[in-house]
């Protein structure tokens, strides 16, 4: 009994193995369709019914039809890959560039294609290997700086790019992201309509400013004019990402500026240490130091007290950055700028000022 029952799964598997590929004609047969019908539903190239799609897609399922993606490149002339050119710098915070890199990843299987990690600073280097290699038919990049060295070849290249951030010059380039100078607009607005005064900035790490990085110096820039605007007191600042750091900073902030009353936090690595370091220094948050973050949802929603914010939409972005992409490799026009509104959600970290 049991060598009969090895038998037959040792046939089982052997039937496994050597069973050939399902054709798209076998699905096209099955589903009771034209070849051509098949191929339509699974490029999405053009509108089929409701229905006609579900059958092709149950006979899909059914029959466990895998497109051959070596055949398909070759028809198409396309790599089915595009490569995700994200350097890991200094000051650069590692889950939040995970929540980017995630929607770009899951975004584009969407469009059938694979993604190639670029995590080395390479500059216009990196670009250059991988554009002549043909694995790609096109980029994202992220971490844009102002003066960013990689924009010029960006503009020579016959592969397409879009940019997850804005350069000083945008000119014959696709960019989308957060709109952050007017994030930190809205962070000001929000603690003057409140009645705060006296306010504070704590951005990004020292490097990032030092680097030119563009979300960065947008928010400062939004900071700072707001705050003119409004007639108020602010102060911006770098902050750290460690502990010890943040404490420092916080400390002496609150030591040189004692009529300080609000506090816009653009750090992720940092909004923890820096509630953390109120607490230790006899601030009630929000009785006595509100506090604002430009940061993603979770992060604010665990926070003690949860935080007011304006979110980070990293996978609105990734997600329209590896759209704009797809546009452009199928010859579409789209925009040169996409400049997401910034929200701002009120939680528990805000209040109104009392002198």
């Amino acid at each position: 009994m049991t060598g009969r029952t090895a038998r037959r799964s040792d046939g089982a598997e052997e039937r496994a193995v050597n069973r050939r590929p399902v054709t798209i004609a076998e699905v096209a047969r099955h589903a009771g369709v034209a070849v051509s019908t098949v191929s339509y539903v699974l490029s999405g190239k053009r509108a089929i019914s409701a229905a006609t799609r579900q059958r092709v897609l149950d006979s899909v399922r059914v029959l466990g039809y895998h497109p051959n993606a070596g055949a398909r490149a070759l028809a198409s002339r396309r790599a089915n890959v595009i490569s995700l050119v994200l350097p890991l710098r200094a000051g650069m915070h590692l889950p939040v560039l995970m929540q980017f890199a995630t929607s770009v990843v899951t975004t584009a299987r969407q469009y059938d294609h694979d993604v190639l990690l670029m995590t080395a600073d390479e500059g216009p280097d990196g670009l250059r290997r991988v554009a002549a290699s043909a694995m790609v038919d096109g980029l994202v990049l992220m971490d844009v700086e102002l003066d960013d060295e990689r924009v010029p070849l960006l503009r020579e290249l016959a592969e397409p790019s879009v940019l997850i951030g804005f350069p000083a010059d945008a000119t014959g380039l696709t960019c989308v992201d957060l709109d952050f100078a007017r994030a930190g607009a809205l962070c000001v607005d929000h603690l003057a309509e409140l009645g705060h005064r006296q306010i504070a900035l704590l951005g990004a790490p020292a490097v990032v400013y030092e680097r030119g990085t563009g979300f960065a110096r947008r928010t400062r820039e939004g900071f700072t004019e707001a705050v003119r605007r409004h007639g108020i007191v602010g102060t911006a600042l770098p902050c750290e990402e460690t502990y010890d750091e943040v404490f420092g900073t916080v400390e002496t902030l609150l030591r040189d500026e004692p009529g300080l009353s609000g506090l816009v936090v653009h750090n992720e690595a940092a909004v923890g240490h820096v509630l953390a370091a109120l607490r230790v220094l006899g601030k009630r948050v929000p009785q006595d130091v509100s506090v604002v973050a430009i940061c993603p949802d979770d992060v604010a929603d665990r926070s003690s007290p949860p935080l007011t914010s304006v979110l980070i939409p990293a996978e609105d972005v990734g997600h329209r950055a590896v759209e704009l992409l797809m546009a452009k490799l199928d010859g579409r026009s789209v925009p040169e700028a996409t400049l997401i509104e910034p929200r701002l959600s009120v939680r528990g970290s805000t209040s109104a000022y009392v002198s």
